[in-house]
């Protein structure tokens, strides 16, 4: 255990099961790999218990445990949701959660080879969660407000990760976008952080959406980029016409946004090779094709 950071293991699990929720501590305990703010482990078939691991407030799980309930009989993809609450104790010092288990792979594990059927499931997805949001929701700080915003994050992914032959074109996209209308409508649900890791796949296709901690009410446009993010080369102006609601402004801030995502996720699979914590080394790969499909556009 460091300062920051705590040692979660199977054994762990199942103390804090056999503490707060006995009836569930005879289940099967398997970890997942991956994660980071959060660590996720299998219990039994059919649920998942979230550990807060690197998060350092727990607002994050307290978000998902306030609004996934209220969202997720509307969404038409499975998407965790909350069943019982793991609250900080002596053992423990953080908020875990028991969560349903989406099946499937995650995207930065697996391809999709169904395209068009993916971009026709994402559209229907979001168009369900791009719900006016109510006024006691999150509001967006960091993800889901302007993209000119956050012009100094792009600019620090920038410097640190673009290819030379294409960093022109990735800052004429970025700027593109800053100077697109803001988006002029209420406040919508916005997951947020649509990116390989937090969508799971099977059968060559989207099949659930994992991960809402950065839920907020903000602009459509951050889920918006997932169209490059997480979908094939050749689908994105599919998936345009099946949301049927972004106009020109908001497909102009998607694809800057989805830029952004891209050098983060390039970032990531950088930090990993180097060896550095939280890298993630199969990512720069990812960001790269997913650069590569925002460069050219639709």
């Amino acid at each position: 255990m460091t300062g920051t950071e705590i040692e979660i293991s199977a054994d762990l699990v199942r103390d804090l099961l056999r503490e707060q929720h006995p009836d569930l501590a005879d289940l099967a305990v398997r970890e997942v790999a991956g994660g980071w703010g959060n660590q996720m482990w299998r219990l039994g078939d059919e649920l998942a218990v979230r550990m807060q691991r690197m998060d350092p407030t727990p607002e994050l799980q307290l978000n998902e445990r306030r609004w996934l309930p209220v969202l997720a009989p509307r969404l038409p993809l499975p998407v965790p949701t909350p069943v019982r609450f793991g609250e900080p104790s002596e053992r423990f010092p953080k908020h875990w959660t028991v969560m349903t288990w989406v099946p499937g792979e995650p995207l930065d594990h697996d391809s999709i080879s169904r395209g068009t059927h993916a971009a026709d499931t994402l559209a229907d997805f979001l168009r369900a969660l791009h719900a006016p949001a109510p006024a006691d929701a999150p509001v967006a700080t960091d993800r889901g407000d302007r993209p000119g915003n956050h012009s100094d994050g792009f600019e620090n992914l920038l410097r640190a990760v673009a290819p030379r032959d294409t960093a022109a074109g990735i800052r004429a996209v970025w700027d593109d976008a800053v100077t697109a209308r803001a988006w002029q409508g209420p406040p919508t649900w916005v997951h947020g952080d649509l990116h390989p890791a937090n969508v799971v796949v099977s059968d060559g296709t989207l099949s659930g959406i994992v991960d809402f901690g950065a839920l907020s009410a903000g602009d459509p446009a951050w889920d918006l980029a997932a169209a490059w993010v997480l979908l094939p080369a050749g689908t994105a102006a599919r998936f345009f016409d099946a949301y049927a609601r972004a106009d020109e402004a908001a497909i102009r801030r998607a694809r800057g946004l989805a830029a952004m995502k891209s050098l983060f996720l390039m970032l990531m699979g950088q930090n990993g090779d180097r060896g550095l914590p939280g890298g993630k080394p199969h990512w720069g790969p990812v960001g790269r094709a997913a650069l590569d499909r925002v460069l050219k556009a639709l």
